[in-house]
């Protein structure tokens, strides 16, 4: 195998573990995401009173209905 080669399967597996590195962060933020929409939304319509109250400003400043 020349240098040449050797200089290009590098490259090309450096270059994959970007793209990997790429997907991983992108499924990390996807998924942070949904959780923190499931947890605003859950929370924010629940009915349990101690939820309500715990969080009743932050639903108001999110113009979020609770009354």
């Amino acid at each position: 195998m020349s240098k040449f080669q050797q200089s290009q399967a590098a490259v090309l597996s450096h270059d994959q573990a970007q793209d990997h590195d790429r997907v991983q962060r992108l499924g990390v933020a996807l998924a942070a995401a949904l959780f923190g929409i499931f947890l605003f939304l859950g929370v924010g319509f629940a009915h349990s009173e101690t939820i309500h109250n715990s969080t009743h400003d932050s639903r108001h400043f999110y113009a979020v209905p609770c009354h």
